[in-house]
C-alpha cells in the first residue's frame, strides 16, 4: 500500500441519503480511487474517543448505532465485517515500541458509524477484515502525527489506514436546505487544503493557532484527529492529495485526502 486516506464522512444520515455526493464518491472507491483489495483496514474514527489509544479485538464487528432521534431505517442497516485481531495486536506492538506507554484491547467494541457508514459504500461487500483504533481528544494534533508514523510499516504489509472524521465539524452551525457555505467553513477549508498540498504538514499540526477559525471549525478535535494520523502514518514528506470536495448543510465539508509517499 503506498498510500494512507482521510475521508470526511459528514452526516450519518449518508447511510440513506442519496443526494449527498459524496456518498457517490466512496460508492465509486474500489473503481476511481483504490482498486487494490486490502489484507486488512485500519480505520481511526473521530467517534472513538478514549484517554488511551485503544484498539478493538473481535472476530466479528458488531454494528454500533450511536447517533440518536434519526429514521428508523438507519438502525436497521448491518455492517458485519470480520474483525482483524491479528492487525489489533500488530498496532499495539507497534504503538508500544513507538514510545506510546499503554494500549488497550477492547473485546467488545464493533464498529460505530464513522466507521461503519462509509466502509459500507467503499466495501459493500463487508468481507475485508476491518479493526479500529482510537483517538485522544486531550491531546494535540503533533501527537495524534506521532501516532500515525508509528503505523506506518503496516503499508507494507497490505493494511489500509483510513481516517475518518470530517474537515470541517460544528453541529451547532449546520443548516439546511441549501444555504451558502459561511465565510469561515470555506476560509478553514481552503486553508487545510492549501496547507497540505503545499506539504506544511507542521502547519496542519498546529492547526488550533496557524488556521483561521479553527475553534469555530472544530469546538471539538475529535473529527480532525484522523487526518492527522492518515498524514503521519503515510510518511516523512507525504504528498497530499484532494480526492474528493462537496459540503452539505451549509457548514459540513467533506474534502477528503489521499497521502502518497515520496519514493
Amino acid at each position: 500500500m503506498e498510500s494512507t486516506f482521510f475521508i470526511s464522512h459528514g452526516s450519518p444520515m449518508m447511510a440513506i441519503d442519496e443526494s449527498i455526493p459524496a456518498r457517490h464518491f466512496l460508492g465509486a472507491w474500489k473503481e476511481t480511487v483504490f482498486p487494490q483489495r486490502p489484507k486488512a483496514i485500519l480505520i481511526i474514527s473521530g467517534h472513538w474517543d478514549t484517554k488511551e489509544p485503544s484498539v478493538n479485538v473481535v472476530h466479528r464487528n458488531e454494528t454500533i448505532y450511536d447517533f440518536y432521534n434519526f429514521p428508523k431505517p438507519m438502525y436497521q442497516l448491518k455492517y458485519p465485517a470480520p474483525g482483524a485481531p491479528e492487525l489489533a495486536k500488530r498496532v499495539k506492538e507497534l504503538l508500544l515500541a513507538s514510545g506510546f506507554t499503554r494500549v488497550n484491547e477492547d473485546t467488545k467494541r464493533g464498529l460505530d458509524h464513522g466507521a461503519w457508514v462509509p466502509l459500507m459504500f467503499m466495501y459493500p461487500e463487508a468481507d475485508v477484515p476491518v479493526c479500529q483504533l482510537s483517538i485522544q481528544s486531550h491531546r494535540d494534533g503533533t501527537y495524534h502525527y506521532n501516532l500515525g508514523k508509528a503505523l506506518e510499516p503496516l503499508k507494507e504489509e497490505g493494511i489500509l489506514i483510513l481516517g475518518s472524521g470530517s474537515t470541517t465539524h460544528n453541529l451547532r452551525d449546520i443548516h439546511f436546505g441549501d444555504a451558502p457555505v459561511p465565510a469561515w467553513a470555506s476560509e478553514f477549508d481552503t486553508w487545510l487544503k492549501d496547507a497540505l498540498l503545499e506539504g506544511r504538514y507542521e502547519d496542519v499540526n498546529h492547526y488550533d493557532e496557524k488556521a483561521p477559525h479553527a475553534k469555530k471549525a472544530h469546538p471539538w478535535p475529535d473529527h480532525f484527529y484522523p487526518l492527522h494520523v492518515a498524514m503521519g502514518a503515510a510518511g516523512v514528506n507525504a504528498k497530499a492529495k484532494l480526492i474528493h470536495h462537496s459540503w452539505t448543510n451549509g457548514t459540513l465539508s467533506y474534502a477528503s485526502y489521499e497521502f502518497t509517499k515520496n519514493s
